[in-house]
């Protein structure tokens, strides 16, 4: 290497953005037609590391730019932006089962971005970068407030916009797994909608009378969140993944305290026991067992527990009954629910019903369960304890890497269109 290519110069910009911001990786300084690789290192909070790279050619100024310029092989091809992201996948030699969610969102996601010499395809941590830089990655904005949240025996944190408000509102709810995940909260918060995440089948009160919460901790949770001084109390959304869909869906369809502006279901269904609280439908899910199938891999599909989707109209969400806007965003290849058959469903009962002017559906081919904020890492399968089973199996998610990526930066894209123009 000559004089010239030790003064590599990186640059990304911006170099410290929120999750869902993309960012410019420029490399300067090499000689024309240079081979080399840009390298993404990110260690987890659970101390695993995960690491993305791209294969890259100089041009004739001796300049190469990762958002214009084409990847020739590494984790991605082509020209992905935002591939050293959503390409991440576990180093050699790490465990199976593994998967990326920021747990302390006061703190960034981190990445180290380096560039090396050549076409590398490993042994990055014995070699000497030409250059680097460390990225940050957040899902607060500055000047979020993180407001934990006990009372009325709640497990919950509201995030607030920065400024005085009032904001619009939104409750948070995630899947089947449980615990209180704030990040998509917190991210909402920094585009302006007051989000309260909610933890509704491990919270507290759970944990300690080993009793499931009923449909009333929802209303409470919405009451909270509408009488909060900051927040629009006439304009509130819910947005639920898999598990949270469900819940979203009853709750729009039939509570007389929930009265919504608008409902998002990511990778649902309307497909459960229309009188029941979360224990039936548990119950429900658990009496379908028989229908769980294994992949080639031994990884557990899920999706047939609900399937054929039943005529018996008690066993699913009378949607013609919903009066709000709603968005369902499904994968099409989301082998752990059958979102793709369910919004198909949910489509006809609202033709039928004369309500199908309030549906919108986003659907991805060969996009997954697991549809989560832009550039977040794909993971076709993963290691998950299910609060109905509680064991921990692998289970697979399904999709397509590439596919699946852009589906989240897409669908994002547009729920936050759809947030906006209906809140």
């Amino acid at each position: 290497m000559d004089r010239k290519q030790r003064c590599v110069k990186l640059s990304v910009q911006p170099s410290r953005g929120l999750m869902d911001e993309k960012f410019t990786v420029l490399v300067q300084n090499v000689s024309p037609g240079f081979q080399l690789t840009v390298h993404a290192l990110h260690q987890c909070e659970d101390g695993h590391s995960w690491e993305a790279f791209g294969h890259y050619t100089a041009d004739a100024t001796g300049t190469m730019n990762v958002s214009e310029d084409p990847s020739l092989g590494g984790t991605y091809s082509g020209v992905e932006p935002m591939g050293l992201l959503w390409s991440l996948r576990p180093v050699p030699g790490s465990k199976s089962g593994l998967r990326i969610r920021k747990v302390n969102v006061q703190t960034p996601m981190e990445v180290t971005t380096s560039v090396y010499q050549g076409h590398q395809t490993k042994g990055f941590m014995d070699q000497v970068p030409l250059a680097g830089v460390v990225v940050e990655r957040w899902y607060m904005a500055p000047g979020v407030r993180r407001i934990p949240i006990t009372e009325d025996e709640l497990t919950a944190t509201l995030f607030l916009p920065p400024g005085p408000g009032p904001f619009p509102g939104l409750l948070d709810l995630w899947g089947g797994g449980g615990d209180l995940l704030e990040y998509r909260a917190a991210l909402l918060a920094s585009h302006g909608i007051a989000s309260l995440a909610l933890d509704y089948l491990t919270p507290k009160i759970t944990m300690e009378t080993g009793n499931l919460v009923n449909n009333k901790y929802f209303e409470t949770a919405y009451r909270v969140l509408q009488q909060h001084p900051q927040v629009l109390g006439s304009r509130i959304a819910m947005l639920g993944l898999s598990f949270g869909a469900s819940i979203t869906l009853k709750m729009a369809a039939y509570s007389q305290v929930v009265k919504l502006s608008c409902a998002v279901c990511v990778s649902g269904s309307h497909v459960q026991p229309v009188e029941g609280s979360v224990k039936e439908i548990l119950d429900f899910c658990r009496e379908n067992a028989g229908k769980t199938r294994f992949s080639e891999e031994n990884e557990v599909i899920w999706r047939e527990l609900l399937l054929p989707i039943p005529t018996d109209p008690s066993l699913k969400v009378d949607v013609g009954q919903i009066q709000c806007p709603l968005l369902l965003v499904v994968g099409e290849d989301d082998q752990n629910w059958p979102a793709h058959e369910s919004a198909v469903d949910m489509k006809e009962m609202m033709e039928r019903a004369g309500n199908s002017h309030l549906l919108t559906v986003l659907s991805y081919p060969n996009a997954g369960h697991l549809i989560e904020p832009p550039h977040m890492p794909h993971a076709r399968a993963s290691l998950f304890r299910s609060v109905a089973s509680r064991h921990s199996v692998m289970a697979l998610w399904g999709g397509e890497t590439v596919a699946h990526a852009h589906a989240q930066e897409d669908a994002w894209r547009k729920m936050l269109v759809f947030l906006r123009e209906n809140l």
